[in-house]
C-alpha cells in the first residue's frame, strides 16, 4: 500500500464562522455539492473486526479491540491554486465508531471544484470545547445521551479517541478481565493550560486521486486509518507497562502516534 505525505502537526482551530468563507472569493452558497471523507479502520494489513479477532503489536503482544471511536472535526478542502474553503463549523463535527459502519463517512458539503488537498482535526478544537453546552450538540452533546461516553465529567473536556480491548498482557483488572484502555483527550485550555492532544492531519490527494466535486454526484476521499500506530508509532507502547492510558502526560506519545495513522488510500468520483 502506497504512503502519501501526511503533514501532521499540532493546531487551535479558531476564528471558524459559518458565514461566507473569506478565502474563497466570490463564493456562492447555492454552489454546493457533496462530499464525502471515508475512514476505513485497519490494523496492519488486516480489516479490523471488533471482539473476534486477535492482532499481534509491535512489542509482540497479542490484543483485540472491543471499542474503537475518534472525533473528526474542522474539515478543509483546496484547490490546486490554493484556494482554500473551511466547512462551516457547526456542520463539521463527526464521531467515527467502528460499532456503527455508516459513522465512518463525514459527510459535507462544498462548492464544486478540483480539490488536491484536505486537511482535518482529530479531536475537538479548544474554541468548541469551551463554548456553551447550547452551542455543542449532535456527537458533541455531553448531557443529552449522544456522548457515547466520549466527555470526561469529572475532568470537563472530550475524549479524542477511546481504544479498549482485551489482552492476556494486561494485567487482570477488578472485573476479573485482561482489559487494556487508552481514552485520550486534552485540549490545552485558555486560563489554565493542560495536555494539548489536538492533531491535524493534511493529505496530498494528487498521488491517489483529486476530489472532483460536483452537483448531482458524490466524490469521496477513501483514508485507510491503521488503529496499529495507536501502540507503533514514534513510541512503541507495551500493554503490559501501560495497560491504561487516560489524562496523564503519557497521553501525548500515545496522541502523536496515532496522529500517523491516516493514509490516503484512492478517491471515487
Amino acid at each position: 500500500m502506497l504512503k502519501n505525505i501526511l503533514i501532521v502537526s499540532l493546531s487551535l482551530l479558531t476564528q471558524l464562522s459559518c458565514r461566507k468563507n473569506p478565502t474563497e472569493p466570490g463564493f456562492n452558497p447555492e454552489n454546493l455539492a457533496p462530499l464525502s471523507i471515508e475512514f476505513d479502520n485497519i490494523v496492519g494489513g488486516q480489516n479490523l473486526i471488533l471482539n473476534n479477532v486477535n492482532f499481534t503489536n509491535a512489542s509482540g503482544e497479542v490484543y483485540n479491540i472491543q471499542v474503537l471511536q475518534y472525533y473528526i472535526s474542522n474539515i478543509q478542502v483546496a484547490k490546486a491554486d490554493g484556494t482554500v474553503y473551511t466547512v462551516p463549523q457547526d456542520s463539521s463535527y463527526f464521531l467515527i465508531k467502528e460499532s456503527e459502519p455508516d459513522t465512518r463517512f463525514a459527510r459535507v458539503k462544498v462548492p464544486e471544484g478540483d480539490y488536491t488537498r484536505v486537511t482535518f482535526t482529530l479531536g475537538v478544537d479548544s474554541l468548541r470545547s469551551t463554548m456553551d453546552i447550547s452551542k455543542r450538540t449532535g456527537v458533541l452533546d455531553p448531557a443529552g445521551g449522544m456522548d457515547n461516553g466520549m466527555y470526561w465529567g469529572w475532568n470537563p473536556g472530550y475524549i479524542f479517541l477511546k481504544m479498549e480491548g482485551i489482552s492476556p498482557a494486561a494485567p487482570v483488572d477488578p472485573t476479573g478481565v485482561r482489559k487494556y484502555r487508552y481514552h485520550i483527550g486534552g485540549f490545552g485550555g485558555y486560563s489554565a493550560p493542560t495536555i494539548n492532544n489536538i492533531k491535524t492531519v493534511t493529505a496530498d490527494l494528487t498521488s491517489r486521486g483529486i476530489a472532483q466535486v460536483r452537483k448531482g454526484r458524490n466524490a469521496n476521499i477513501h483514508f485507510f486509518v491503521d488503529i496499529d500506530k495507536v501502540l507503533s508509532g514514534s513510541t512503541t507502547i507495551s500493554i503490559a507497562e501501560r495497560p491504561q492510558v487516560m489524562f496523564s502526560n503519557f497521553s501525548v506519545p500515545v496522541a502523536n502516534n496515532y496522529a500517523t495513522m491516516f493514509t490516503h488510500d484512492h478517491t471515487e468520483n
